[in-house]
């Protein structure tokens, strides 16, 4: 019945006449009784309106929305556009990047919204800038950074939760913070716990970061005899001091300047700059000095970068080659120079029938060292000056040759022209001729 019905509220005369059609054939195979019922519907098709939609009064009211494509956009999208994180630090660091136009951008963040909507983003961006504004080791404005997160949100509240990592992509963040000042050798305060705490709970991922901070940090903190300062000196002196004690790691070498940096002024007017030369050189090194054969030169080969922090200094080296295998004389080492631990073990160790007793080792064997530099200019005559002041406590350096093994360094870049790259060119085309 409910299908015949359905057929009846046709409304287009065309598929009407082909229900009619279809109605005829069932009525032929139905009893008297199904023939009053389809009889009343029929007359009851007239009188049946269609059924539309509840709509309210305020929706009829409403005018319908009208779709535009992407690229019929006006003037006005370009007005409405996001303003990025970048473009708030850019702006308040237009004229003086401190501290306090620092604190300022992250005051402007938090009262702009209560919900701290995309603070994720705003924290990124505001790590990535705080090496510009100069606040990378201040505490106080990490935990500043910390306060942008909101309280008592990423709690979890179940074991569930803190088994399946609560609020990821925030938990990271946090991590992100705590990293930035772990690479900055910033350490955590009480402060930064209570926001942690506040922000992910006890048992989150920054809270074991910030424990394993408070464990580690004070053990690493005195380990390093050598430290660099948090703020490398200008004076190219002290900075080469600093770079040469590091590199030496002796604490008997001794460090000498042997010219400082000045302006001399000679009798036809002309200025000259002096650039400054320290040396560094160790007891051991001298004995292996004096010992050296005459005969046999020394090379002064240089410069090799170093890189202190974000500055790159250059150092050179004196040193030998690698004694022949006929003069090489084994030292004896006294069985009671140390009375903790032996200088020497002679095992006779018993091999097993499964060990495997063939194996290859490369040593690479390096002549000794007997001093280091530092020098402003790296042209031969400067460093013939070291040369020249090493002899006043060296003096076997009298008699023995020295050849200079100089590349371009800091001060002697070598620029590529147009006719070095025809001459590489013509040369690949030889090569690929002949074969």
């Amino acid at each position: 019945m409910s299908c015949i019905r359905t057929l009846l509220l046709v409304r287009e005369p065309v598929l009407f006449a082909v229900t009619r059609k279809e109605l005829l054939r069932f009525a032929v195979k139905c009893t008297s009784s199904q023939l009053q019922v389809l009889a009343r519907c029929t007359q009851n098709v007239a009188s049946c309106t269609p059924k539309t939609f509840h709509t309210s009064t305020w929706a009829s009211m409403t005018k319908p929305t009208v779709w535009t494509n992407k690229n019929d956009k006006g003037k006005d999208s370009s007005n409405k556009a996001l303003v990025t994180y970048d473009d708030l630090f850019e702006k308040a660091g237009k004229e003086s990047k401190t501290k306090a136009t620092f604190n300022k951008v992250l005051d402007v963040f938090c009262r702009k919204d209560i919900r701290r909507r995309g603070h994720v983003e705003f924290i990124y961006t505001a790590l990535r800038k705080m090496p510009e504004f100069g606040v990378e080791r201040d505490i106080t404005v990490y935990n500043k950074i910390l306060e942008i997160f909101p309280k008592e949100v990423f709690v979890p509240h179940n074991f569930i939760q803190r088994m399946f990592n609560h609020y990821p992509r925030q938990q990271e963040c946090g991590v992100e913070v705590l990293e930035q000042m772990e690479n900055y050798g910033v350490m955590p305060n009480t402060e930064t716990k209570v926001l942690l705490i506040q922000i992910f709970g006890r048992k989150s991922h920054p809270v074991r970061k910030f424990q394993r901070i408070l464990y580690w940090f004070p053990k690493f903190k005195h380990v390093n005899q050598y430290p660099v300062p948090d703020h490398l000196p200008v004076d190219p002196v002290d900075l080469s001091r600093i770079c040469l004690q590091r590199i030496a790691a002796d604490m008997d070498a001794k460090v000498t300047v042997y010219q400082m940096p000045s302006l001399e002024v000679s009798e036809d007017g002309q200025i000259t700059t002096q650039s400054h030369i320290v040396g560094i050189q160790s007891p051991d090194q001298q004995c292996l000095l004096a010992k050296h054969n005459p005969e046999r030169p020394v090379f002064l080969e240089g410069p090799f970068p170093l890189w202190l922090k974000e500055t790159c200094v250059y150092y050179y080296i004196l040193r030998a080659d690698p004694l022949p295998p006929g003069e090489k004389e084994e030292e004896r080492i006294d069985p009671e120079r140390n009375f903790y631990y032996p200088m020497e073990l002679d095992f006779d160790l018993e091999r097993d029938l499964g060990d495997d007793l063939e194996y290859d080792v490369d040593e690479v064997e390096e002549g000794p060292v007997f001093a280091l530099c530092m020098a402003g200019d790296g042209d031969q005559a400067t460093l013939a000056k070291w040369i020249s002041g090493l002899q006043w406590t060296n003096p076997v350096l009298g008699r023995t040759p020295v050849i200079f093994r100089l590349s371009s360094g800091l001060h002697e870049l070598q620029t590529v022209t147009e006719s070095d790259h025809n001459n590489v060119d013509e040369v690949l085309l030889n090569q690929k001729m002949k074969q």
